[in-house]
């Protein structure tokens, strides 16, 4: 281990944040980007995580977003938001915390926990920065996603 983080922990993180900064680009849900990317597509982003974090993130953000044929959406919560909004770094923070939780408590592989993780309820609450889910602790977020419901 390299830092304070294991390496596919950072991958997972860029992944997460990638995935941000798209939707955010092509104002898409996170659900529907992940979606259009496919799992393929994300496995290619986890596994070369690395080489892409030291590119732009706008031209890597293009190449996918064109790959897939992810069109321009209606989403905005930037637009929407009333108060400070969270970077796309920070929101891969928050989905990476639980990508890894789906990981440990279903014992799936990080893809496929990571595609359950944003198209639960879980991400919609998340994706709303009007509220406080996203800043809840981590295991606030996971429990929501494992029983169904936020407490």
């Amino acid at each position: 281990m390299i830092g304070r983080e294991d390496k596919k922990s950072n991958d997972l993180f860029f992944t997460c944040s990638l995935i941000e900064y798209m939707a955010r680009k092509t104002k898409n849900r996170r659900r529907d980007v992940v979606n259009a990317l496919g799992r393929n597509r994300i496995q290619k982003i986890y596994e070369l995580a690395d080489v892409y974090h030291s590119d732009n993130i706008d031209s890597v953000s293009d190449d996918f977003i064109s790959e897939a044929g992810i069109l321009q959406g209606n989403f905005d919560n930037i637009g929407a938001a009333k108060y400070s909004i969270p970077s796309h770094w920070d929101m891969g923070k928050v989905y990476k915390r639980l990508v890894l939780g789906i990981v440990r408590e279903k014992g799936i592989d990080v893809v496929d926990a990571l595609i359950c993780a944003y198209n639960s309820f879980v991400s919609d609450k998340i994706d709303d920065y009007n509220s406080s889910f996203y800043y809840e602790a981590p295991q606030n977020i996971l429990n929501a996603y494992l029983y169904g419901e936020i407490e």
